[in-house]
């Protein structure tokens, strides 16, 4: 059969299962059976292909059925400007985070030596990002999971960034080093009662999503501790719910930082808070 029979019979298996990316899953799927990019399927969707690959095609079609995100079945996700490498052990870098690592880039001058810590560092997208283009800085990261560790370790030497990132598997509760001119967290926000709802959840880790009972668990103790961590005017940038604004720029307030702005994500939504401490 040829290239664009297979990406037919993807579609429609994709499309009966109500999964409304199915033209562009299945390209991305026949890209990684192939080893090709998306262009050259395209170009090439006459070419025949042979019975092992298209079994191997339609394995990856059928776990795409069963709503695994397409980052795990091909284990890159597109983040900022660059790939990186994603398993089940993280949380798929999504568009909306990159508002963190542009903020951050606003703040921190092209050759300028800053200092700093990457709260639930997951991937590792979002330092690596940054570390990418401001080339004097330095980060610490800390994650509670070792296999979340593991693999932003991969990441920062896939990026060649393995000497200018230190990885500490460690709450925040429990993170006592030096003083930060930056600190950026991501950290879990969603209601406990609510993952469940989530279309992800079986795939995705839930100590990645958790955040307790309010949804604002680890965002008072990472407020509480960056007061801590932070040296004075040192900023923090943290994702938020979408209908988290009120009660984290109160929990901010409290703790003496003043909100430099809220960015809004591309639903709309109030999705990152820039904030300074103030003393």
């Amino acid at each position: 059969m040829k290239i664009i029979d297979n990406l037919k019979d993807g579609q429609e298996i994709l499309k009966k299962t109500n999964i409304p990316s199915y033209k562009i899953d299945c390209e991305i799927l026949m890209s990684k059976t192939l080893n090709i990019s998306r262009e050259d399927i395209l170009l090439n969707s006459e070419k025949q292909m042979k019975k092992e690959e298209r079994e191997k095609y339609l394995n990856l079609v059928n776990r795409r059925k069963k709503k695994e995100p397409i980052a795990y079945i091909t284990n890159t996700k597109s983040f900022w400007r660059d790939k990186f490498i994603t398993n089940e052990n993280v949380l798929i870098p999504r568009p909306d985070s990159e508002h963190l690592v542009e903020q951050s880039l606003k703040i921190i001058k092209k050759n300028q030596f800053k200092r700093l810590l990457d709260i639930g560092v997951g991937s590792g997208c979002l330092s690596i990002s940054i570390l990418k283009e401001r080339l004097y800085c330095k980060c610490d990261a800390i994650d509670l999971s070792k296999n979340a560790l593991k693999l932003a370790k991969i990441n920062a030497n896939l990026h060649q960034l393995s000497d200018r990132i230190k990885f500490y598997k460690r709450d925040v509760d429990n993170f006592y080093n030096d003083k930060y001119d930056l600190i950026i967290s991501n950290p879990p926000y969603i209601k406990k009662h609510k993952i469940k709802y989530l279309d992800s959840i079986i795939y995705e880790p839930k100590i990645a999503l958790d955040g307790g009972l309010d949804g604002l668990e680890v965002i008072k103790k990472i407020i509480s501790k960056s007061k801590h961590l932070l040296k004075i005017n040192g900023k923090l940038i943290l994702e938020i719910g979408y209908d988290q604004k009120y009660k984290v720029t109160k929990l901010l307030k409290e703790k003496n930082f003043y909100i430099n702005k809220t960015i809004r994500d591309y639903g709309n939504n109030i999705r990152c808070i820039v904030s300074t401490k103030i003393n």
